[in-house]
């Protein structure tokens, strides 16, 4: 690596991260420090280090933030022959993101595409991208999914940026700071060879304050006597401005040419040469042109050069190079960069560059690009002087916004529409409840939305007060929102699916579970009603509210299907969390594990925060204190409710019960609708064990509306359960193991045998007591329920006999991904078909294949489709 003064550490970094490469130990970093700093200069001298490599390379340009996978399209360019290699949904939407075939790609699929697409390489691959603070955003999502899966591979990526770059920010940082005093005085000499008075040397170095690429500028635009010791040295320059003075001294054609250039993101030489024939300069073309390159691609000395070049042009001369732009662009290969360039030429309204934004903006979001979808809208509502079409566009716009998290341009947007418009409330609702998580109470909005809609359009009106309803069960504020419900204008026509489940939610909180339920039991247990498509979250609810587990099976398992199908990784998580929660109720902590680990691959590759509460249901069912408290100490305040049912779970288990009683009441005092519900028969038994008859009652009569309205086996079994514990009696004992053992609900069927048992036994019916407490030490520990089957273990030795060490299921010395994989495998796929699917590579694959070995004892797939609980 060239030597580059003052730069040794960052140098030595970056040769080790090549170094790394070349032996399958692959990483990225991000290089971060102010323009002129030095950065692509490291990133130059990298590329040079590293002859052995295939190197990439991509760059940000500041006009093109707005163009999807416009900077990953110019990295894979090298690559793309080996597109084919590709599993064919992973080619096909790399195919589609860059524009070589129409469709709707899986967003998601293009950030794993681009890692194989990367790995595919037979040399060790070099990715260096530098200005990744214009990276557009779908790249840069794409870019930041495979720099966190290459650790076993042979590939470095190396990504410079002056400021944050969120996508990237996760990944190790390297900071280059100023040159200190020695090395920049080092540098300056080495770069003027001419004489330099030292009042002048001081001047330089002072101003330069150590940025490597102002003191490289100066002596190109001072003249020899300033740098002699003059009284004529130039007022003080950064590096950008040094740029601009360099342009001062060009002819207008020149400059114009420089423009276009600027204005030409990809570096089309073809594009230019037809741009600037088309302005009359291309002439200007034989002079020695100063701050760009001319090679297979257009390139600028440095990316601040383009800055400075596109900078110092008049708004008139960028509007003259953005139409030429547009008229040699191809509208029927290109239509986005057309519509870009005549946005960016235009003066005024002007419908028709308005229209064709809102293709490309309907274009991008069918490609996955929403930052870019969002930017067209914008413009195109700028651009559109129609009153109602303009609204339309802004309100898109806003919505597109809100959806890439800009919340203070969709705010901002939205201040522009009629305040009177329902629409505007509903997006601000969303905003509120996004952002601020219901402190400023965000169904206000949705609620004002709804009165707006009553007299004209009532089946909209009962819609927005279903969404209020929704968003207030997850915000607390539902007491609020019901009483404007009850205001709803009745339903235009026949009843429709939201229609009866909003007279079903004020049903519930006016008159009771058992009114409610006459309206809500069949819509819940209809898993294929529309109405599950548009609030998923409050049907899974009202199923444990219910105490319905097929429907909460059911309505999770339509979320997954749903999301995996529209490839929506907003709602596929939240389903996948949804079914993990339930599955581990029924005691399958392998299938919840593995549905656990999707959900945490999916967010951990979006970025997003992983949906936690289900790996704590998993932790307290499984009876694991530490883990269980390890993750309660994690969680913010919004998970509380389920913080407390779990605490109240695992203290029974382990009987605690003076905890589990404090930790179930607690729960319940919130009231919402489901999980309250599920801690009520945990108050029961905690509550019974200590003695609280009044709250164990209490609980009961309130376990018992719910099961009750329910009329499904598992509400019944869990209800006989609360009554036998509380009143001590036999019948209810046996009702309970009858009504809970053919269910899906194994771990309840074992509880009803363990306190059965424990109840045999201060009976003094030892023989009989050991019978149930044998079965359910057996069911629960085959289960992996340690709190529970210890519990079993315990009552047992009382009886005077030992329970039998039963083995640890295979899948808990084993990690959530690990148990994903090993399932996988088992099923019979292999390292690259796992690696697509839990968005690794395949070399990463067979390394936890290897933990998953060593932890089961194996050495083989083979051996590892044999093991029971792996199945």
């Amino acid at each position: 690596m060239n030597e580059l003064v003052g730069r040794q550490s960052e140098s030595a970094q970056l040769l080790a991260l090549l170094d790394g490469a070349r032996q399958a130990q692959g990483g990225a970093v991000v290089v971060r420090g102010e323009p002129g700093i030095g950065k692509s200069a490291l990133l130059g001298g990298l590329a040079a280090a590293g002859a052995d490599f295939l190197i990439v390379r991509a760059s940000g340009v500041e006009f093109e933030t707005d163009l999807p996978y416009s900077a990953l399209h110019q990295l894979c360019l090298p690559l793309l022959d080996n597109l084919a290699a590709l599993p064919a949904p992973h080619g096909q939407a790399l195919r589609i993101a860059f524009g070589m075939e129409t469709g709707t790609p899986d967003p998601f699929l293009a950030g794993v595409a681009t890692l194989g697409l990367l790995l595919e390489s037979d040399r060790p691959l070099l990715c260096l991208v530098d200005d990744v603070q214009w990276l557009d955003d779908a790249s840069a999502r794409a870019l930041a999914f495979a720099a966190r899966r290459i650790a076993a591979e042979r590939v470095a990526m190396v990504f410079a940026a002056r400021e944050s770059a969120t996508e990237l920010d996760r990944l190790p940082q390297l900071n280059v700071e100023r040159l200190n005093e020695t090395h920049a005085r080092a540098l300056l000499a080495r770069e003027i060879r001419a004489p330099l008075d030292e009042r002048v040397r001081d001047r330089i170095l002072a101003e330069a304050r150590g940025n490597p690429l102002a003191l490289l500028e100066l002596p190109r635009t001072a003249d020899p006597a300033s740098l002699a010791g003059g009284y004529d040295l130039p007022a003080p320059l950064a590096a950008e401005r040094s740029f601009r003075t360099r342009l001062q001294a060009l002819s207008p054609e020149v400059r114009l040419l420089l423009t276009v250039a600027a204005a030409e993101p990809i570096g089309d030489p073809g594009l230019l040469w037809r741009a600037a024939a088309l302005l009359g300069v291309e002439n200007a073309a034989t002079a020695d042109l100063p701050l760009v390159e001319f090679d297979t691609r257009v390139r600028f000395v440095h990316p601040v050069a383009r800055s400075a070049v596109y900078q110092a042009a008049t708004e008139a001369e960028r509007r003259q190079a953005h139409a030429a732009l547009a008229r040699v662009s191809d509208p029927v290969t290109d239509p986005d960069r057309v519509a870009w360039h005549r946005a960016r030429a235009a003066t005024g309204p002007d419908e028709d560059v308005a229209t064709a934004l809102a293709r490309s903006a309907a274009r991008a979001q069918a490609r996955g690009g929403v930052a870019a979808a969002a930017a067209f809208l914008e413009r195109a509502a700028a651009l559109t002087l129609e009153p109602a079409r303009r609204t339309d566009r802004t309100l898109a716009a806003a919505e597109a916004k809100l959806s890439v998290g800009d919340f203070d341009t969709a705010a901002e947007l939205l201040s522009t529409v009629d305040p009177e418009d329902p629409r505007v409330d509903l997006l601000r609702g969303r905003i509120s409840f996004t952002r601020f998580r219901g402190d400023d109470r965000p169904t206000d909005h949705l609620l004002r939305a709804a009165a707006k809609l009553a007299e004209h359009e009532p089946a909209r009106a009962r819609e927005c007060y279903v969404d209020a309803i929704e968003m207030a069960t997850l915000t607390g504020d539902r007491e609020t929102v019901i009483a404007a419900a009850r205001t709803a204008p009745p339903p235009p026509g026949e009843h429709r699916g939201a229609d009866v489940l909003l007279d079903g939610m004020v049903a519930l909180a006016v008159e009771g579970h058992r009114a409610a339920a006459k309206l809500l039991r069949p819509i819940v247990a209809d898993s294929t009603d529309d109405v599950w498509a548009r609030w998923p979250t409050l049907g899974y609810l009202l199923a444990l509210e219910l105490w319905d587990g097929d429907a909460m099976h059911a309505i999770a398992s339509r979320v997954i299907a749903s999301g995996r199908e529209s490839g929506s990784f907003h709602a596929l998580p939240i389903g996948l969390a949804m079914l993990a929660a339930g599955t581990a109720h029924f005691g399958d902590f392998g299938a919840a594990k593995e549905l656990i680990s999707e959900e945490e691959a999916i967010a951990e590759a979006t970025g997003a925060a992983p949906l936690v509460y289900p790996r704590i249901h998993v932790a307290a069912l499984r009876g694991h204190r530490g883990e269980a408290e390890e993750l309660f100490a994690d969680i913010g305040p919004q998970m509380t409710l389920s913080v407390q049912y779990a605490t109240a779970l695992l203290n029974n288990a382990l009987t605690d019960y003076p905890a589990a009683q404090q930790a179930a009441e607690r729960a319940v005092a919130f009231g919402d609708l489901g999980l309250a519900g599920q801690a009520l028969p945990e108050l029961v038994e905690a509550a019974t064990r200590t003695g609280d008859t009044a709250t164990a009652r209490s609980a009961l009569t309130a376990l018992s509306e719910r099961a009750g309205a329910g009329g499904k086996p598992w509400g019944s079994g869990v209800e006989a359960y609360a009554t036998a514990l509380l009143d001590e009696d036999e019948d209810a004992y046996r009702r309970a193991i009858d009504i809970l053992q053919p269910t899906r609900f194994a771990i309840w069927h074992g509880r009803a045998r363990l306190v059965y048992g424990e109840w045999l036994r201060r009976q003094g019916r030892r023989r009989e007591a050991r019978t149930e407490l044998r079965a359910a030490h057996t069911l629960l520990s085959a289960l992996g329920a340690a709190g529970f089957a210890n519990r079993a273990a315990t009552e047992l030795k009382a009886t005077g006999e030992h329970a039998r060490p039963r083995s640890t299921p295979a899948t808990d010395a084993l990690t959530v991904q690990e148990v994903h994989i090993a399932r996988l495998v088992a099923e019979g796929a292999t390292s690259k078909e796992v690696a697509a699917t839990l968005f690794l590579s395949p070399r990463t694959v067979d390394a936890h294949l290897r933990n998953i070995f060593r932890k089961l004892g194996i050495t083989s797939r083979r051996q590892l489709r044999t093991l029971p609980a792996i199945q």
